[in-house]
């Protein structure tokens, strides 16, 4: 569903179903895609218990430089 939806089209989250409900887990690059995912995934399994494992990475730049020994 996650990656077969044009608007999320997500290839990276795991979903394992667990005697309480839906586990989501991954990566994605802002708290705003996070939640459309998780909000897409409620609606289509409305009954469910979903709990979220999905962190955000970091899309910007550097902000330092790396020192290497």
């Amino acid at each position: 569903m996650l990656t077969e939806d044009p608007s999320v089209a997500e290839q990276g989250i795991t979903v394992a179903r667990h005697e309480r409900g839906l586990v989501l887990s991954g990566e994605v690059e802002s708290p705003h895609r996070r939640e459309e995912i998780l909000r897409r995934v409620a609606e289509r399994f409305p009954d469910t218990p979903v709990t979220s494992d999905i962190g955000v990475i970091r899309t910007q730049a550097p902000s330092q430089v790396e020192e290497l020994p």
